[in-house]
């Protein structure tokens, strides 16, 4: 495209003539890749990551070496600390505070004792407490629909609180992490009230967190006008949080974590730093996708009981004739899982309870359907290297739904629990590297012989 020479002064438009200079000069052919061995999203064509680091928070299982040296695929399987996080769930998920229970696990590497949950779960309770008016001028100012970008700019103003805010040694950094752990709740369900009250002319109620409630009870409370939940909303939420609180420690927003921390910049600036990039569609939206994609199902599925009907209608997706045309089925597959997505295995027995008392099993067995169906639709119309199951994604937005959620909280909901395993890595990075990281990038840069 040739440049107009008489360019607008406007910067939209200046952007947009110019962006084509950008394109040809900013792509790298995909020869070159193969040409010296670089995988891009440092991920091979199995989903296998290259390795820049090493962590005892949390494994992923989702091959077994064969004695041959192949990998063969297996259930999937996630740890925490050494424990198995099905085991986990179903072992705590009757507690109130089984979120804080494993909170304590990913960042002290050890399951705590009654006496130490308890003194555990009264540090965090007075750590929920934001400074004076900071709900005043800093979430009610400028309030936005991408509550994602609320919470981060209410985290790096929590600096400005702080007088140690840039002391970087290990107990001030767990002081830190512990508090913005307690505040996140805060952060995200006030920046949404804040946000319906003046852009949605809705009504506007603050509710204060109560420090005899759990992490998920306290969402839910300040999130309903009559701050009402049933125990079994409440614990639904409370697994959903225990299984994304952390996820092997190579997903995009713990290793931004891992990189900023290793540069040595303050806790603010490094969380601050993970929730932008949990905000892109690519990491943090998938349950979002997997609503509208259903919403569209249901338009245009008549009979959700014929097998053959479903089928087709997903056949259309993947061949990107249907729904958003990118040939997506939201919620089926993983980077890294093959067979099944442990998370999911577990989480889906709370989704079925929480269908029952909310009325919605018409829906359930919707998704359960397509969770049947759709990997036969994928396997019949896509090469695929390995297996394909539902991943965690495929039923959390569907809770979120029936909770009352509102789908510009699904995100930061995420942040909520996932910010767990950011502390724990940042800590960790803390404790046994010292190092910054520093990758390695090769230029293919073609050199000019002259500037004529």
């Amino acid at each position: 495209m040739e440049l107009n020479k008489k360019h607008s002064l406007d910067p939209a438009q200046y952007a947009a003539q110019h962006s084509s200079l950008c394109v040809k000069n900013d792509t790298i052919p995909d020869d070159l890749f193969k040409k010296y061995n670089v995988n891009r999203g440092l991920r091979d064509l199995n989903g296998k990551g290259v390795l820049t680091g090493l962590t005892s928070i949390s494994e992923i299982i989702s091959f077994n070496e064969g004695s041959d040296g192949n990998r063969i695929p297996c259930d999937g399987q996630l740890w925490y600390r050494g424990f198995n996080v099905q085991d986990l769930v179903k072992t705590y998920s009757q507690e109130r505070f089984a979120y804080e229970k494993l909170t304590y696990l990913l960042l002290f590497g050890e399951l705590p004792d009654q006496e130490q949950t308890d003194e555990f779960i009264k540090v965090l309770a007075k750590e929920r407490d934001l400074p004076r008016y900071f709900v005043r001028d800093v979430i009610m100012k400028a309030p936005t629909k991408d509550i994602m970008n609320s919470m981060t700019k209410s985290i790096l103003t929590l600096s400005s609180y702080d007088k140690k805010a840039e002391n970087t040694d290990l107990p001030n950094c767990l002081r830190q992490c512990m508090q913005l752990i307690a505040q996140f709740p805060m952060l995200a369900i006030y920046g949404y009230h804040a946000y319906n009250h003046y852009e949605n002319m809705d009504s506007m109620y603050i509710h204060r967190p109560d420090p005899k409630k759990s992490t998920a009870e306290n969402i839910l409370m300040m999130l309903r006008p009559d701050k009402k939940y049933t125990d079994t909303e409440a614990k639904v939420l409370d697994a959903a949080l225990m299984l994304h609180m952390e996820h092997g420690g190579g997903n995009n927003s713990t290793f931004t974590t891992r990189v900023v921390t290793s540069s040595g910049s303050d806790t603010y600036a490094t969380i601050a730093a993970a929730m932008s990039s949990l905000k892109g569609p690519k990491h943090g939206g998938a349950n979002i996708k997997v609503m509208q994609m259903m919403s569209d199902i249901r338009k245009h599925v008549k009979d959700w009981n014929d097998d053959d009907e479903i089928y087709a209608y997903l056949s259309a997706i993947i061949k990107g004739e249907a729904f958003d045309n990118k040939g997506l089925i939201y919620g089926m597959g993983h980077a890294v899982y093959s067979i099944s997505d442990p998370r999911e295995r577990v989480f889906k027995s709370f989704v079925e309870k929480l269908s029952e008392e909310k009325h919605r099993s018409k829906d359930m067995g919707l998704y359960q359907s397509i969770e049947r169906i759709a990997p036969k639709v994928i396997a019949d119309n896509r090469h695929i290297f390995k297996g394909v199951s539902p991943n965690v994604d495929f039923y959390s937005g569907f809770v979120y739904d029936m909770l009352g959620i509102p789908q510009e909280l699904y995100t930061p909901i995420f942040a909520i629990a996932r910010i767990t395993g950011w502390s724990a890595h940042r800590i960790e990075e803390i404790v046994g590297n010292g190092k910054i990281l520093r990758p390695a990038y090769m230029s293919v840069m073609e050199h000019k012989d002259s500037l004529l």
